[in-house]
Parts: C-alpha cells; structure tokens; sequence
C-alpha cells in the first residue's frame, strides 16, 4: 500500500507522520509501516513513526507514535509538536487538547524561537514518582538503582518511563551500557525505560539519551521534561523559572512547575513530504517520491544550530 506522509522533526528528532483519521489499519500494520519507514538503511529513515489521529469529545485531535522496533510509546514530545501543527492545520485551531496513548496534553502555537522557524507549546503531566514499573520501589529520586550500573539516578514518569542520572560530564559509553540493560527488559523492568545523562550548565540544561526502542538519540522530547522537573525536585533548578535544554539535536524552552507539570516549547519543522510503497507482510518501504521540499524551514533551523555550536 501507498502511504503519504511529511518528514519533520521536532529538535532534531526526526520522523515520518501520517494523516491516519481516515486510515484503517491494525496495531500490527501500524507496527509494519513503523519499522519500514523507521529503517536507517531504507529510502526514508527516521527515529520512528507519528499518526495524526481522529479526537473526541474533549480532544480536537490525538496523535500515537511508533518506534523504529515497531513497539508503541505512550507519547513522544518532540513529535507531538509536529502532530500538533498537522493538527491545527486540519481543524483550523491554534490551541487544543491531543488525545494521547495513555494521557493527554495542551498544546498551542508560540512565539518563533527564530525567524521562520515554527514554534509549538506542549504542556504535559503531572509528572509521576511513583515507580513501581522499575522493581516495585515507592520512588526512587537520587538513589542507587540495582540493576544498573553508577548512578544515583531519579526515575519518573512523563508519561513514558525515564531513568535520569546528573552528571558532570555525559560518557557516552556508560550511558549505552545502562540503556543497553534497560532495553533489554530485565525482569525487573519488563516495559524498560529511557535513560538520560543529564548536564547542568549554569540556569541550563545539556540532555543526552538512550532511548527505549530506539537506542542513543540525538534528542527526545519526553526525556527533556523529565529531566526538567528532575532538575527542579532535587534543587539544580527552580520551579517556575524558565531555561533552555539542550541536546544533540538543538534545543527547547522548558519550564516545571511543583505540581509535576512541564511546558516545553520548541520547533515543529517540516523537511519534506512524499510518500511510499509499504510491504507490510515484510516491514520496508520502497518507490520513494519527494513531491515538495520546506527549504526555507531546514535552513532556518540549519541556522539555529549552527549559531547553537558556535557559542559551545
């Protein structure tokens, strides 16, 4: 089957999405279509798949997401922003609630980060400390975890599970190794989890991640908001004050609030759009066609990060 799609990302995360409110496919096909247009090594390549995706009676619209494996997260925040363009372009609103897998969230457009670069607010939460999904430990905030190698790490839930260690320096080895472990889904972890090494750089923040699902990213949207509220519950940072978060990818606005609710703003930029000839019985995807290329956002965004490594 034929599918259409717009290649975006939301800092540096990049995806395919699909306007699915009038697609009937099964999980598992979803999970097909995930994995083939997901593949590195296919014509399209991506850190996993978004759907727009009909709303409800207190929903404009709601969004799911794919990871590269196929598997189904309950949300990823670097991706909604992009859902949340395509949806305000579909319903003609510039602010909505977003049904997600197992939550919700506010969305709205905001003021340009830069020039032409376009711009979403996602506020999501309450950020939840209970972590019974890692062991069945009330909560776990500055602790050794065992299990897992270094630490002492803060786990949380935003809603996708997150393991978050503050470091002074990210070792990117050491951060693969723990995320290795959770990836693996030990008995004591069976839904895994996220893992972030987390910098503090003055009033900012410096996010590294090892995703579920997916492996070392270059951002990850879910686990810059719970690095965010993990930064202010343990004194790094202060609840009710804005900061940047930085990672491999570019950068968002955050800001957590006490009650466990963390608003991130950040791009929401289209790359491409086309489509592609998806064999779901095998996963790939093939017979590429680009019909139109945003240049004007990748070189508004190019200019961002540039002027971002420039500063390092």
């Amino acid at each position: 089957m034929r599918i259409d799609f717009v290649k975006c990302h939301g800092s540096g995360n990049d995806f395919p999405l699909v306007d699915a409110r009038a697609i009937a496919l099964s999980n598992a096909q979803w999970a097909a279509v995930a994995r083939a247009l997901a593949d590195r090594a296919g014509p399209v390549g991506s850190d996993g798949l978004l759907l727009l995706t009909a709303g409800d009676a207190a929903h404009a619209f709601g969004m799911r997401m794919f990871n590269p494996d196929g598997s189904e997260a309950e949300t990823c925040l670097n991706g909604l922003r992009c859902v949340a363009r395509a949806g305000f372009a579909a319903t003609g609103a510039e602010a909505a609630a977003v049904k997600l897998a197992t939550s919700s969230a506010e969305v709205a457009r905001a003021p340009d980060l830069a020039p032409g670069i376009v711009t979403i607010r996602e506020t999501v939460g309450p950020a939840g400390l209970d972590a019974h999904w890692a062991g069945g430990a009330d909560r776990i905030v500055e602790s050794v975890v065992p299990g897992l190698p270094g630490g002492p790490y803060t786990a949380l839930s935003i809603p996708n599970p997150h393991f978050i260690h503050f470091t002074h320096q990210v070792d990117e080895a050491a951060l693969v190794a723990v995320g290795e472990i959770c990836e693996a889904a030990p008995a004591w972890l069976p839904a895994r989890a996220n893992v972030s090494f987390v910098e503090v750089r003055g009033r900012d923040l410096f996010v590294r991640t090892f995703e579920r699902g997916v492996g070392l990213t270059n951002s990850c949207g879910s686990a810059m908001a719970a690095s965010a509220y993990a930064a202010c519950l343990t004194g790094r940072l202060s609840f009710g004050q804005g900061f940047t978060v930085f990672n491999a990818g570019g950068l968002v606005m955050a800001e957590a609030a006490a009650d466990g609710m963390v608003t991130l703003a950040g791009n929401a930029t289209f790359e491409w759009e086309g489509s592609a000839e998806i064999d779901l019985a095998q996963g790939r995807a093939g017979d590429l066609r680009i019909a139109r290329h945003f240049n004007d956002e990748i070189a508004a965004w190019g200019a961002l990060v540039d002027g971002i490594a420039t500063k390092k």
